[in-house]
């Protein structure tokens, strides 16, 4: 598992080194550095899944979309050169290290060259297929149909928008997969005794966002899935995904893809919490922290406090997740700030402007009320 990662002008980071854990959290401001982390362990990956490749795009592959290759480049870069270093288990001396230097050829190229690359890719970015997840924030909402992947059926993961989860699903139903048919163990929603996939992402999506049951299909002789929902109970009707809202669109792919993980697999999720309830934002905090408990390395891009509530309680009650096993970059006005947990999923600091919101709300209508 991943234990650092080094970003050497990239963007808006000169020089910058950030601790990686089971469960990592990137939270804070906008525009002050999250989305370039996951950026940076993307462009990694793209260069450890092509081994002997020259170059790496851009734009495309992840869904990224970084324009052009001089605008990589942070502005103190000596020579048109970005680096991203990991390192796993304690450093170099007792686990490893993997460097990725990358070159920029020309102002308007929409690639980077790959001036060196280590041998061996590290831990994580060498899984194939859906051993590797990244979700990103821009998710597909409610479709009548979705796409389908020429990608060998062990192989196919959600998608980076979510856009497969309907053919995951039908193909683990119609049994035309042999790898990650059952969700594993300890990611077993406690009251549903079926151990498939769609048994399990129906219990956990009930759990998350609202009570439903989950029909998905993949019609022979068409180029498309289907996915439909409907209420529990004997009188149900069939929902269409229009009909359901955007959260079950946009939460079910982040269900599915950390219930097909196996340990040691790479989940990425961008947030979250987008079109949750609240109490869905806190329970999707609580899986993302039991699969991050369960051997999988789980980075979280969130400005929700109720996601992170929900892991701090995965590490105080549900106890699904150890406290060091989990830690928060908060990217503020300055440098990025570490915070970690305790066994009592309390933070060990709150710096200023870290979810204080609430509190600065509350504070200003108290004193509206006594001028009243």
């Amino acid at each position: 598992m991943i234990t650092s990662l080094g970003i050497r002008h990239f963007k808006c980071f000169a020089h910058a080194d950030f601790a990686l854990r089971p469960l990592t959290v990137l939270t804070g401001l906008n525009g002050a550095g999250k989305s370039t982390v996951l950026q940076a362990v993307l462009l990694a990956r793209q260069a450890a899944a092509s081994p002997g490749a020259r170059t790496i795009e851009l734009n495309g592959p992840y869904g990224l979309a970084l324009g052009e290759a001089q605008e990589l480049l942070h502005p103190n870069a000596e020579r048109p050169e970005l680096a991203v270093r990991l390192t796993a288990g304690g450093g170099e001396e007792a686990g490893g290290s993997w460097e990725y230097r990358f070159g920029v050829p020309d102002a308007r190229a929409l690639h980077l060259s790959i001036a060196s690359a280590p041998a061996e890719p590290p831990p994580g970015l060498d899984r194939p297929g859906s051993g590797f997840t990244y979700l990103c924030a821009e998710r597909l909402g409610p479709r009548d149909l979705l796409s389908v992947s020429a990608i060998p059926p062990d192989d196919l993961g959600v998608g980076v928008q979510g856009e497969h989860t309907a053919q995951v699903l039908a193909l683990r139903q119609e049994r035309l997969t042999t790898r990650r048919l059952a969700v594993r163990e300890p990611l077993l929603y406690p009251e549903a005794e079926v151990p498939l996939l769609r048994s399990q992402a129906e219990a956990w999506a009930s759990h998350i966002i609202r009570p439903l049951r989950i029909t998905a299909q993949w019609a022979p002789g068409i180029a498309a899935s289907t996915i439909r929902f409907q209420d529990p109970g004997p009188y149900g009707e069939v929902i269409r995904p229009a009909n359901t809202g955007f959260g079950v669109s946009y939460a079910l792919p982040v269900i599915v893809a950390g219930l097909m993980t196996e340990p040691g697999d790479v989940l990425i999720v961008e947030n979250p919490e987008a079109h949750l309830h609240p109490a869905g934002q806190s329970r999707m905090g609580r899986f993302l922290a039991r699969v991050a408990g369960s051997g999988v390395q789980v980075i979280v891009e969130t400005h929700s406090d109720h996601v992170l509530n929900g892991a701090r309680l995965a590490v105080a009650e549900e106890e699904t997740l150890r406290a060091n096993d989990a830690l928060v970059h908060y990217f503020g006005q300055g440098d990025p700030l570490s915070i970690e947990l305790n066994e009592r999923g309390e933070l060990r600091h709150w710096p200023e402007g870290f979810f204080d919101q609430i509190e600065a709300d509350l504070g200003r209508l108290a004193r509206a009320r006594r001028r009243r």
